[in-house]
């Protein structure tokens, strides 16, 4: 009986963990929007792959310690995420992380600046093999503890890290393709559903899986798309295209690198110069492409934006190119024939860069014009001024004199040089008259009006020579020509504007003076002044003044002004001059001058007589000058407080002053003579 009740209860309890299972609340995770926010807040807006996968260390490490689910703390012990595991939502967060954090991993190795190599391609897969475990982990758990979205959302995400991983594998390109089908086939639902917001989000998903899509069909051959419109794919933006481009992008080198073996020389300007290093074929290759899509009719729809970008990485192109045969010249050595060829290359790779670059200052210049026209920016709002035309214009003369001296270097210079050098001549008249319009107009904005008069006739002047030039030329560029015609017609309209107007401020002048002395008061009272707050409080009259206009509130005047105020009286003390005081002679303390003659030798001293410290001090002094003749005679010494003059003035009259034997001690009052023995 008690075996029998103890099945039961059992029996019982397990039918309630089942049933506790069943009703237990399902997790809900928006997936997409999660991941996107985390992306776009953490690096994805601008490639930068290494910051997103140190968040999503970050994020797992935090996830780690509020869940305490950490592996030991000696050491290490995994703990496994199961079905029994997840009892809140954040334990499905810490796979979603760690599927992204191994999905950064991998495509930080595949930006890698040279591109990975075959160590670094072995990690990057491996990185992705990962990332597909946790993706199939975490589908696998929303299906039984998450709500249905949730878990069709998570089946999308697992399908597109497999899709990844073949994808970069190069192989399987028909599951790749069934993987990418499904994710897209599940956002193209979700997209039906939801807030605004999931929706662009499903639809943008949509957009960057089509690409892959499209190329694992080109792959398998069920397509007919061309390198072209690959290319024009691969200039979306999403982090789900990243790993599309550098697929792309490896497929272009290799197609590249095909086509640059039947490159063996570079034209220009008449020559033919051969190109032997590789490297240099591939970057001249790729110059070439980029300056094709430039130069198409399809070109004129692209914005202003695309086309500087496309000159950028032609200049990156050719800076290669001239960085292989600057290398290449190195290594020459001493063979002439080899360097010639090389020189005459850089030279021509050179004047194709200088002509590029002045192509770009004209693009840049023909956004400025569309700038100019509306006077204000939209987006950033700012005034676009004249001045900005001026610096471009410059830039543009800089670029087409550079341009004509290195065309003119050469000692041999073909008809072609030649005609080249008069083109380069006659762009640097035009830029010039153009350069001489702007700043014209910026002169007129200043107010300047006989600047601005000289100017457009200058300019004038200068666009007619220069219409003249490019008419006589055969084939000539027909665009320069409008625009010079175009330039000629606008300095003529602005010069008699200007004319007009400065007419008009000097027939004005002499009113306007007029009108000025009329209004001067010699009372001051002519011109109205503001009160301030205080001096008016009893006018309802705003003291902050209008919002529109810019002044300076009157509320009170700081700092405030100086006033006069009295001073102390002033007393005149007359009796002052009429009083005797009493004499204090007697309390004054008397100063003693004169002179005291003291004897030094004992003789004179007499027996037993002490000689003065002073004394001792001039005597010492003499015995070490070695004056004996004098120290047997009696000496005498003045001390006093008088000036020099004094003492030479009563030494003279005793008559000691000019004696050689007068001894003036240094630093004291003291003089020493010698006196005459008394008999």
């Amino acid at each position: 009986m008690a075996k029998n009740s103890e099945t039961s209860a059992m029996e019982i309890d397990d039918k309630k963990s089942i049933n506790s299972d069943q009703i237990g609340p399902k997790f809900s995770i928006n997936v997409l929007q999660l991941l996107k926010s985390a992306q776009m807040q953490h690096g994805l807006r601008h490639g930068d792959y290494t910051r997103y996968r140190r968040y999503c260390t970050a994020r797992l490490r935090r996830l780690y310690k509020s869940l305490k689910f950490t592996h030991g703390r000696g050491k290490y012990t995994r703990k496994a995420i199961t079905e029994s595991t997840v009892t809140e939502v954040r334990f499905l967060h810490l796979v979603l992380y760690t599927a992204e954090r191994a999905w950064s991993h991998a495509m930080e190795k595949r930006q890698l600046p040279d591109g990975p190599n075959a160590r670094q391609r072995i990690y990057l897969i491996g990185r992705l093999r990962k990332a597909v475990k946790w993706a199939t982990l975490f589908s696998n758990l929303c299906a039984i503890k998450a709500d249905p979205r949730t878990s069709l959302e998570s089946e999308a995400y697992a399908s597109y890290m497999k899709g990844n991983l073949l994808f970069e594998q190069d192989q399987n390109w028909e599951t790749a393709l069934k993987n990418f089908k499904s994710a897209r086939a599940v956002y193209e639902e979700l997209g039906k559903y939801g807030d605004v917001e999931n929706q662009v989000l499903c639809r943008e998903r949509v957009e960057e899986l089509e690409p892959s899509i499209r190329y694992c069909l080109h792959k398998i051959g069920e397509s007919n798309v061309k390198t072209s419109e690959l290319l024009q794919i691969g200039e979306m933006e999403g982090p789900a295209l990243d790993l599309f481009k550098s697929k792309l992008e490896a497929v272009m080198a290799e197609a590249r690198s095909q086509q640059a073996a039947s490159l063996t020389e570079f034209h220009w300007l008449g020559h033919r110069f051969p190109i032997s290093n590789a490297k240099t074929r591939v970057a001249i290759l790729k110059a070439q492409e980029l300056e094709k899509d430039l130069h198409v009719k399809a070109a004129d729809s692209l914005p202003a934006e695309k086309k500087l970008v496309i000159f950028d990485k032609i200049f990156t192109a050719y800076h290669e190119a001239r960085g292989c045969i600057r290398s290449d010249l190195a290594s020459a050595g001493n063979a002439e024939n080899v360097k010639d060829e090389l020189y005459g290359l850089d030279k021509a790779v050179s004047a194709v860069l200088g002509q590029r670059t002045i192509e770009r200052n004209q693009l840049l210049v023909s956004i400025v014009k569309g700038k100019l026209t509306k006077q204000r920016d939209d987006k950033t709002g700012k005034v676009t001024k004249p001045e900005e035309l001026v610096r471009l214009y410059d830039l543009l003369l800089q670029n087409t004199a550079d341009l004509s001296d290195l065309v003119s270097s050469g000692r041999e210079r073909k008809p072609e040089e030649v005609k080249f050098a008069e083109e380069c001549e006659l762009k640097s008249l035009a830029f010039r008259a153009e350069r001489c319009f702007y700043l014209a107009r910026s002169y007129s904005l200043a107010g300047k009006r006989t600047e601005a008069y000289a100017l457009y006739c200058r300019a004038r002047s200068h666009a007619e020579n220069a219409l003249k030039d490019f008419q006589r030329m055969a084939n000539s560029d027909q665009m320069m020509i409008e625009e010079l015609k175009t330039l000629c017609k606008e300095c003529r309209s602005n010069s008699c504007i200007e004319h007009a107007k400065g007419i008009i401020v000097e027939e004005k002048a002499s009113e306007n003076l007029s009108n000025k002395i009329s209004t001067i008061s010699i009372s001051g009272t002519g011109k109205k002044v503001d009160k301030f707050l205080l001096e008016k409080l009893d006018v309802y009259e705003s003291a902050v003044g209008d919002s529109n206009v810019k002044g300076a509130a009157r509320i009170e005047a700081f700092p405030p002004a100086f006033q006069s105020i009295a001073r102390n009286p002033i007393v005149l003390d007359l009796a002052y001059n009429f009083i005797d005081f009493p004499s204090l002679e007697n309390r004054m303390k008397k100063d003693r001058k004169g002179f005291i003659r003291i004897p030094l030798t004992p003789r004179a001293l007499g027996k037993g007589a002490r000689i003065p410290s002073s004394a001792h001090l001039l005597l010492s002094t003499l015995r070490r000058f070695r004056i004996h003749d004098y120290y047997e005679q009696s000496y005498g010494i003045i001390d006093t407080k008088l000036s020099l003059s004094a003492r030479r003035t009563f030494l003279s009259s005793v008559g000691v002053a000019r004696s050689p034997k007068s001894l003036i001690w240094p630093g004291t009052t003291a003089l020493l003579w010698p006196h005459k023995r008394r008999e």
